[in-house]
């Protein structure tokens, strides 16, 4: 049988405030013609559909929408909810999906037999899922729990309920002549998480072995890290990354998804499909004169500055390079200043205003002049 593995699409994100909506919606309908072309008899979504809990309308739509066109083209559909999307929102959700042909499992319930999918291909191959959605450490140890164990501890206790869980989910992974699949969203011990602003967020609290995957599994389609990569465990598990870079220290990852050939008897086998439709992340750095250069029209922009920092050069960056979402000055630049704080005591407010811009390599004394006329403004009402 053929899976189309995707996952993280965090529908709704914004990047340095812009809205991304457009690009969303390119990104979902090159996964939707890949899986025209591809015919996969199931596309797993491996959580993060929402990139909040509380999506807005024209997110939902759009997510919605792409569920549906994914089921159009004759594939089996199951999506799971990562740490992102709102798990018992997803479920609420269940039965329009059902009448869709669609599954959706959005949190873990207290009946685990309903994390359990099983389905037959349109050539009567045989497959069982074990659709495992986000389970927060908060919910898998108990608040006491936490409270007395150090880090090392609550974090190994996760991995041992996780692994309970597993083991329980795919007892009946044993059957001979059946495709045995397991979808999580979970970060995995050795896991390169790929950059990102949420780094921090993503790993080591929630981490786990890949030993907690059986062996009996021929495939483990992984979501919550955004980098493509296989991931060494007892079976072949496998993290098919974004289909597209969700901040600027992602901007090296390759986007795709991943498209698996898989049966009981013969060893997956992977292949990596590039989604191209967004636009890609780019960081420079320069001085104005080397950002004049830059020609990177078709890419969002991180924009480091090599000039003193002063009034305006933000808009002056932004002239040059309409696409820079952000603009920093280049951390070389600025002044070290260590040594360079006043000391408060026997000093006026202009003095200590004065050495702060100092400070801060912003010499202009047009700020000083409009300091020292508010500053005589309000010392003259008291």
């Amino acid at each position: 049988m053929r899976v189309l593995h995707t996952s993280d699409w965090h529908v709704g994100k914004v990047l340095k405030g812009h809205n991304r909506e457009d690009e969303h919606k390119a990104v979902l309908a090159e996964v939707i013609a890949i899986a025209e072309r591809e015919r996969p008899d199931l596309v797993l979504i491996s959580g993060d559909l929402y990139d909040t809990a509380a999506p807005t309308p024209a997110s939902t739509r759009l997510v919605t929408r792409a569920l549906s066109a994914l089921r159009r083209t004759g594939a089996e559909v199951v999506a799971i909810g990562g740490n992102h999307d709102n798990g018992p929102a997803l479920d609420a959700l269940r039965p329009w999906a059902e009448a869709a042909g669609i599954t959706v499992r959005g949190a873990v319930s207290a009946n685990a037999d309903d994390l359990l999918i099983t389905g037959v291909t349109g050539s009567g191959e045989r497959w069982q899922l074990v659709a495992l959605p986000f389970l927060s450490q908060r919910y898998a140890i108990r608040a006491a729990e936490m409270y007395e164990l150090s880090a090392a501890e609550t974090q190994q206790t996760y991995a041992d309920h996780l692994a309970r869980l597993i083991a329980r989910l795919s007892e009946k992974f044993a059957e001979p002549g059946v495709v045995n699949l397991l979808t999580a969203h979970v970060t995995v011990v050795g896991a390169s998480t790929g950059g990102g602003e949420r780094e921090a967020h993503t790993v080591m609290g929630y981490a786990v072995p890949a030993t907690v995957f059986p062996a009996t599994a021929h495939y483990v389609a992984l979501g919550h890290l955004h980098r493509a990569q296989q991931v060494i465990g007892p079976c072949p598990v496998r993290y098919c990354g974004s289909p597209l870079a969700i901040d600027f220290g992602e901007e090296e990852n390759v986007c795709g998804v991943s498209i698996v050939d898989v049966s009981a008897d013969k060893a997956a086998r992977v292949r990596d499909v590039p989604v191209e439709a967004a636009k890609v992340l780019r960081t420079v750095r320069g001085t104005l004169e080397q950002l004049s250069k830059v020609n990177l029209p078709e890419a969002w922009l991180r924009v480091f500055v090599r000039e003193t920092p002063r009034a305006g050069l933000r808009e002056d960056v932004q002239d040059l390079l309409p696409n820079a979402l952000e603009v920093r000055i280049d951390p070389e630049m600025v002044p070290d200043r260590k040594g360079a704080q006043a000391q408060r005591q026997g000093r006026t407010p202009r003095q200590l205003f004065g050495d702060y811009l100092d400070s801060r390599g912003t010499p202009e004394d047009g700020v000083r002049e409009l300091f020292d006329e508010l500053y005589d403004e309000v010392s003259s009402t008291q």
